[in-house]
């Protein structure tokens, strides 16, 4: 059988890839090396209360379009992302806003908090940051770093933050209102019945295969007909969707791309209805292991009885260990500029996604690249 599409990954692109090509028509196969769909927007239920498998993920976006396009297969809720951080016993409002300052310095006014973060930028005297750290000072000041920058960051990055570039951190949001809102978009919210079912309902009526890598269903199609690719039973594929690794398409012939990848201890807490009174608490001392606890109930507005937490450990990613966030430094930036002048060679292959891109997406970006790469297909 002749297909017109393989999709590889059924994560945000490539199911919505995979829908609007079936909706125009065209013969679609979709596979994932996991043993379910969604990607990393997967949830799953636990006693009634919808888990983010592989950590947080709060749909936002200002565009109008994007926001009706999920709302044909979920419908959501009204949750609004107000995280807590957590250092030493003391808890601070995210992002950085005027409750923050008040409970920080017990400042009421956005000119008493602008006053204080002036005085301490002005005496470090910071010119030219040279790394991260005097990159985030000279933005914030001593107190907010201290506190809510830098132990956090050292766990994501592994290293020290006098270690980093200062490009890493372009700016750091300074609000100088009384408002939890993390985002800023017009829409936001979290599908009611989870992201798993939002996913099955874009797959709906399209041929699935999960617990199977790419390499292992499919090769490089070498007699030049035109085909991206032949599995083992001998149908061929006109066009490959690729959302994995870029580098790990190509056998890793120019080197690896770096990543950070992440480790989540989930634990279902029966006897305890209400864990932390938040949906996600950041801890942002160095100290503690983990970055932050999801309490996923929250997320959801659950009533249900007991409560299941998550704690989310920044790793180091080695080959074989799950990707989650590209290292886009200068030296793996220009690697994957090298990786994209050979994906050029390969018309018949489409890159897509937050690997197959090597760059951090929101997820209403993703859906906007699929939607964007199925129209040029049409």
């Amino acid at each position: 059988m002749r297909y017109d599409y393989l999709v590889v990954g059924s994560g945000l692109f490539g199911a919505v890839f995979a829908r609007e090509m079936t909706d125009r028509g065209k013969s679609v196969l979709v596979i994932d090396k996991r043993g379910h769909v969604g990607g990393n927007v997967y949830t799953r239920s636990v006693s009634g209360i919808q888990v983010h498998e592989y950590g947080a993920h709060i749909f936002h976006t200002s565009d109008k379009k994007i926001w009706e396009y999920v709302n044909r297969y979920a419908e959501f809720n009204h949750y609004i992302n107000s995280p807590i951080a957590y250092y030493k016993g003391e808890l601070y409002n995210l992002p950085f806003n005027m409750n923050t300052f008040n409970r920080m310095w017990g400042v009421v006014t956005p000119d008493e908090a602008k006053a204080r973060i002036a005085s301490q930028i002005d005496a470090l005297g910071i010119t030219e940051p040279k790394n991260l750290e005097e990159q985030a000072l000279s933005l914030v000041g001593t107190d907010v770093y201290e506190k809510l920058v830098k132990g956090y960051t050292e766990k994501q990055w592994g290293r020290d933050c006098r270690e980093l570039p200062a490009f890493i951190i372009k700016r750091l949001p300074l609000r100088f209102t009384y408002d939890n809102n993390y985002f800023n978009d017009r829409y936001q919210g979290i599908p009611v019945d989870g992201y798993t079912a939002m996913v099955e309902k874009l797959l709906a009526g399209i041929e699935v295969y999960t617990g199977i890598s790419y390499r292992a269903f499919a090769k490089e199609q070498e007699n030049g007909d035109g085909a991206a690719a032949v599995d083992a039973a001998g149908n061929t594929y006109r066009k490959v969707v690729y959302t994995g690794m870029l580098d790990e398409y190509f056998d890793y012939r120019l080197g690896h791309l770096e990543y950070r990848s992440l480790r989540f201890e989930t634990e279902e807490l029966p006897a305890c209805d209400n864990y932390q009174g938040n949906a996600v608490v950041n801890y942002t001392e160095r100290e503690i292991p983990y970055t932050r606890v999801i309490e996923h109930k929250h997320f959801a507005f659950g009533t249900q009885k007991g409560t299941v937490i998550t704690r989310e450990y920044p790793a180091e990613w080695h080959e074989g260990d799950e990707p989650y966030y590209p290292l886009n430094d200068e030296r793996n930036n220009a690697l994957f500029a090298r990786y994209r002048e050979l994906a050029e060679t390969k018309p018949q292959v489409i890159f897509g996604g937050r690997l197959g891109q090597y760059r951090y997406y929101d997820m209403d970006k993703v859906i906007g690249a699929a939607l964007a790469a199925a129209e040029a297909e049409a």
